[in-house]
């Protein structure tokens, strides 16, 4: 086996990623760390493992319909707060982490995806042409396409903080309060958040049924959990009643007049749907490789499941929410598969280059999950996992999402402000506060909640926590 500091001249693996959220660009992030003979950022324990000190030359393409990360969790607070939406959205460009040449960002759309072939076909932002783009291994993280208020829909980010400040100048010029149409998880979290953020705003969610995330896969004791919350968060609530109509008023254009199911009349001068079903963006790969509901399905290690041509069943791999995996979607979780697709790309890779010394990859694989979630409800957070079953509280509240919808924890988590992680220093096992290892560590860290990994027990300890996407 080659040195750590041995290079290679041969021509680099290309490396398509269909998406720059958490899945997409925790698959690139780490695939960057192991093909330079770094361990992966988000393991790294596996600095001791001699084979991953081995390069591999990879020329990794991200391609995405918009211009920047955007922190998902956070739209609640986004749309609500001029300063938050500031720093939810950051330019590919200006991510440290990715100031690399081996890593291109491109904004645009991928049209189509020939796998027997290793061919995308992707049309630029702002043009109607389309170009080729060839590729050795294709991850696949283009996510779900939600809509408003989920996400913003803006492709820019100058364009989005033009969408963000009109949600958030018609909410504080709303002197007859705002209503929030869907008693879901964004709805919870819109609510919750915009009576935070403006507390002198009359804040009202109204839900069709007698419980909140009433169609989540979720215990009672979870769901009837979260309406004391969200009333002591400020927020008026009405269960049990539906929306019927949504008038304007004959005398004021700026008031909204709504029509309930149990015969109640309320006004308001800012109404927002939060009632939406998010879609697999899957229509680029072929039929075999959905399920009915479009989305992709994998094995284990990720892999597409479905029948392609001859060597290239193994080159191609989806993460993240368009994955039909169980359990709830969560940015935990697709860190996790981004993780998971970066390290079995990498075993492909060193099978292929040592080949002569039969070398065997060895693939790690997802667990089966039941549904668990984190959800913040102002200056609370309610949360649920089957080890620990319902915790709720301003504690659970800071270790899951920091007081920032998860900002910082997923920034960090990421690494994107650091220009190249150094490696972990080495460590008495003693010292530990918590053995990790390739498999049930960040299983139980990206998964399970609320837990925490203490990387170094000494100076610049970091405490990382992977909140749950709302």
């Amino acid at each position: 086996m080659p040195s750590d500091q041995e290079s290679t001249s041969m021509s680099p693996y290309r490396v398509l990623i269909i998406g720059g959220s958490y899945a997409g660009l925790a698959a690139a992030a780490n695939l960057l760390d192991l093909s330079e003979g770094r361990p992966p950022r988000f393991n790294p324990t596996l600095e001791r493992d001699a084979n991953l000190r081995y390069k591999v030359p990879v020329q990794i393409t991200v391609v995405d319909e918009r211009d920047g990360y955007y922190h998902l969790i956070g739209s609640p607070l986004a749309l609500a707060s001029e300063d938050y939406a500031e720093k939810a959205w950051v330019k590919f460009e200006d991510l440290a982490a990715f100031q690399d040449s081996a890593v291109e960002f491109k904004q645009g759309s991928v049209q189509a995806v020939d796998c027997e072939n290793l061919t995308a076909t992707i049309q630029a932002h702002g043009s109607s042409e389309q170009y080729e783009q060839k590729y050795d291994f294709l991850v696949a993280a283009s996510g779900l396409r939600r809509p408003w208020p989920v996400v913003p829909q803006s492709l820019t980010r100058a364009e989005y903080l033009n969408e963000a400040q009109t949600n958030i100048d018609a909410t504080k010029a709303a002197k007859d309060g705002v209503v929030i149409i869907g008693g879901g998880a964004v709805g919870v979290e819109m609510a919750a958040e915009l009576k935070m953020v403006q507390p002198d705003t009359k804040v009202t969610l109204i839900h069709s049924r007698d419980k909140l995330l009433s169609a989540e896969p979720l215990p009672d004791e979870f769901k009837d959990a979260i309406a004391p919350l969200v009333r002591s968060a400020g927020v008026e609530l009405i269960l049990n009643a539906r929306v019927n109509a949504v008038t304007p008023s004959p005398t004021d254009p700026n008031t909204r007049t709504l029509t309930l199911s149990n015969n109640t009349i309320l006004t308001a001068s800012h109404v927002i749907t939060a009632i939406s079903k998010s879609t697999p963006t899957t229509n680029y790969l072929p039929a075999s490789a959905l399920d009915t509901e479009g989305h992709v399905k994998i094995a284990p290690t990720l892999h597409f499941t479905s029948d392609l041509p001859g060597p290239h069943a193994r080159a191609h791999f989806a993460v993240g929410d368009i994955a039909a995996w169980s359990g709830i979607k969560r940015c935990g979780a697709a860190m996790h598969m981004g993780h998971y697709a970066a390290y079995n790309i990498h075993q492909t890779l060193l099978a292929r280059l040592h080949s002569d010394r039969d070398y065997t990859p060895k693939f790690l694989s997802l667990a089966e999950h039941p549904p668990m979630i984190g959800l913040a409800v102002g200056r609370n957070a309610v949360t649920y996992g089957p080890a620990d079953g319902v915790k709720s509280g301003e504690e659970v509240e800071r270790l899951m999402f920091g007081g920032d919808l998860g900002w910082t924890i997923c920034w960090r988590y990421l690494r994107l402000g650091e220009r190249k992680p150094a490696a972990a220093p080495e460590v008495e096992e003693a010292e530990k506060t918590e053995v990790v290892d390739a498999r049930e560590g960040l299983r139980k860290l990206e998964f399970n909640e609320p837990e925490r990994l203490e990387e170094l027990p000494a100076e610049g300890r970091r405490a990382v926590v992977v909140a749950s996407a709302a």
